[in-house]
């Protein structure tokens, strides 16, 4: 556990939150500033910086718990989708334990999760294709 991370101390039981869901590697609870009704985030139960560079199976336990809990949450809610999102680094916020959130979606949420869109260069994004290819052979 690190020293003084709130997401650890819950993965803990040492700080309270309204947990939906637990296993050995992962435990999913209410976000406690939501978005909408529903708003969870689900976390390794050890310290990892993100969910993509995490050690061994744990990204993978994390999405495999995202996809239990947006079921039940879908259920119980009925909820018209969902956004899923993953960010890492210091330009996106002041949590440095890996997370995800899962925020149930309904027609009439107000949620924005909007991004500037550009047109994609051909030429650029095949020399970026060719360039990650390499990197993941």
């Amino acid at each position: 556990m690190a020293d003084e991370c709130n997401f650890c101390e819950i993965a803990g039981g040492e700080r309270p939150a309204h947990v939906l869901y637990e296993d050995e590697q992962t435990i999913a609870f209410l976000d406690h500033q939501p978005a909408v009704r529903g708003h969870s985030l689900i976390v390794p139960k050890t310290h990892e910086v993100g969910v993509l560079t995490a050690a061994g199976e744990t990204g993978l336990a994390v999405f495999e718990t995202v996809q239990t809990v947006a079921r039940a949450l879908e259920s119980t809610l009925e909820a018209d989708g969902f956004s899923v999102f993953h960010t890492t680094g210091p330009l996106v916020g002041t949590i440095d334990h890996a997370h995800v959130h899962l925020v149930p979606r309904f027609t009439d949420d107000e949620v924005s999760l909007s991004l500037p869109r550009r047109g994609l260069d051909d030429d650029r994004a095949a020399t970026l294709a060719e360039e990650v290819r390499e990197k993941t052979d």
